[in-house]
C-alpha cells in the first residue's frame, strides 16, 4: 500500500513538474517576442522622434531666422525673428525686422500661445495655426515638436534618387495643433526629414513643404532651409533661412509673461 502511494505520489510530482516547466517557457517565449518585436506604432514614432531631433536640439537653443515670403508680380517681404526654445515645449519668438514690430514676441508654453505687444499692456492669446507670415503659421515657428503633437503611423515607402523614405501620415493629438494631418517622408537610413504635407481638419492640402540645406548647425547636421508652398495659390511661398544656432542655458523664467518685458 504504502510503496503504492509512492508510486502514485511521484508521478504527480512529476506531472506537476512538468507542467510548470511547460508553463514558464511559454511565459519566457511571451516576454521575448514581445521584447523583440516592437509594434508598428512605436516604430512610426521612434522615427518621428528622431527627426525631430535632426531638425532642432532637444535641449535650450537659440536661432535666427530670416523668412522670405513670394508672390507672383510682388516684392518679396522679408522678416526677421530669433527664436529661444527649451525642451520642445517652451518657445520665445522675437521680431528683430521689420523695425516698426520690433518688440513683438510670441510666448508658447505647451501648445498655449500669446503675443505681447508693446503698445498693449497684456499679451493676448493667439492659436498655433494663426498666419505669422506669408506661409508660414505661428505653430511653425513656435513649435515643432511633431512627436509630441501627432499620432503617427506608417503608410508606405518610396524611393528618390538612391534613397528609401518612410512615408508617414500624423494625425493631431487634438484640434489645438497647427496642422490636422501631415505627410511626411523620412529618410530610412538617415533620419532626415525630405518633405511634408499638410492638410486642413476637412482634409483639404493646405501647404507643401520641403527640408533643403543640409548642414552643421549646434553641433548636428540640420536643414537650414524650410520651402513653404502654398498648394491652393501657385507661386506663393516662403523660404526659412536658419542661421547662428547655438545651445543655451536657458531658466524657466524665460518662458513666462512676466517675463517677456525684459527680452530683447
Amino acid at each position: 500500500m504504502a510503496s503504492n502511494n509512492c508510486i502514485r505520489n511521484g508521478r504527480w510530482c512529476v506531472a506537476l513538474t512538468c507542467g510548470i516547466f511547460l508553463l514558464l517557457q511559454s511565459l519566457t517565449v511571451a516576454a521575448q517576442g514581445s521584447t523583440v518585436a516592437p509594434t508598428d506604432d512605436a516604430i512610426a514614432r521612434s522615427i518621428v522622434e528622431k527627426a525631430d531631433k535632426v531638425r532642432f536640439p532637444a535641449e535650450g537653443f537659440q536661432v535666427d531666422i530670416v523668412i522670405n515670403s513670394l508672390r507672383p508680380d510682388k516684392e518679396a517681404d522679408t522678416r526677421k525673428y530669433r527664436v529661444l526654445s527649451k525642451g520642445n515645449e517652451n518657445t520665445v519668438v522675437m521680431v528683430t525686422e521689420p523695425a516698426a514690430e520690433r518688440g513683438q514676441i510670441i510666448l508658447m508654453k505647451g501648445r498655449d500661445l500669446w503675443v505681447f505687444m508693446p503698445e498693449v499692456s497684456q499679451p493676448v492669446r493667439i492659436s498655433l495655426a494663426q498666419r505669422l507670415t506669408g506661409q508660414v503659421a505661428n505653430g511653425d515657428l513656435a513649435r515643432a515638436n511633431f512627436a509630441g503633437d501627432y499620432n503617427p503611423k506608417i503608410i508606405g515607402t518610396e524611393k528618390i534618387g538612391n534613397d528609401i523614405f518612410q512615408i508617414l501620415e500624423l494625425i493631431a493629438v487634438d484640434r489645438s495643433v497647427t496642422y490636422q494631418r501631415v505627410v511626411y517622408w523620412v529618410n530610412e537610413k538617415s533620419g532626415w526629414p525630405l518633405k511634408a504635407e499638410f492638410y486642413s481638419l476637412s482634409n483639404r492640402l493646405m501647404k507643401k513643404c520641403s527640408y533643403e540645406n543640409f548642414q552643421t548647425l549646434a553641433g548636428r547636421v540640420r536643414p537650414t532651409r524650410l520651402v513653404m508652398e502654398d498648394a491652393l495659390r501657385n507661386g506663393e511661398k516662403s523660404v526659412l533661412d536658419y542661421s547662428d544656432m547655438k545651445l543655451r542655458d536657458l531658466p524657466d523664467k524665460v518662458f513666462t509673461k512676466e517675463y517677456l518685458k525684459k527680452l530683447d
